[in-house]
């Protein structure tokens, strides 16, 4: 069953790159303990509308979260932390300061039952398309979209509106 608001996240070791661009571990627990965070899904670096749609709409609403209290914006995806960095700086989306972390074997997102697969076009255990804001570990909103391909309900701009 996938996570609902008032359910606390599993603990989770995310991919992250050091400013040397070497891999290294991201405790998510670490992340946001004392924090309020929102973190987006997505099912993937470099597709299409997760880089024309979804990462482009938290670029635009950054500083909106930023003003309403939150502490960090965080893109999570099944892919290798060399691929997220790569999109992140391509997307312009490390400029805009959102941190972008890799769930290579999709350990959290099939833990949060946000995960999918799609043989057709080559997605295993990728991730939904979702969006939440989380408070000290707590999730207090949530929103998903059903069809991978659409960027609605888990925008920037549909999750800014429940804050």
């Amino acid at each position: 069953m996938p996570i609902q608001e008032g359910d606390t996240l599993p603990d989770a070791t995310l991919l992250g790159t050091d400013s040397d661009g070497r891999p290294e571990e991201v405790p998510l627990g670490d992340r946001l303990k004392g924090r309020k965070v929102v973190i987006f899904g997505l099912p993937g670096a470099f597709t299409g509308t997760c880089t024309e749609a979804h990462v482009p709409s938290f670029m635009r609403t950054a500083d909106d979260f930023r003003a309403r209290g939150v502490d960090e914006i965080v893109c999570i995806a099944v892919n290798d932390p060399f691929v997220m960095k790569a999109w992140s700086e391509t997307t312009g989306a490390a400029r805009a300061g959102i941190t972008h972390l890799a769930d290579p074997a999709s350990d959290f997102t099939t833990a949060v039952g946000m995960n999918f697969t799609a043989p057709p076009v080559g997605f295993y255990d990728r991730s939904k398309r979702y969006a939440m804001v989380v408070e000290d570990g707590v999730v207090l909103t949530i929103q998903a979209d059903e069809d991978p391909g659409t960027c609605d309900l888990s925008g920037g701009e549909s999750l800014l509106a429940t804050l």
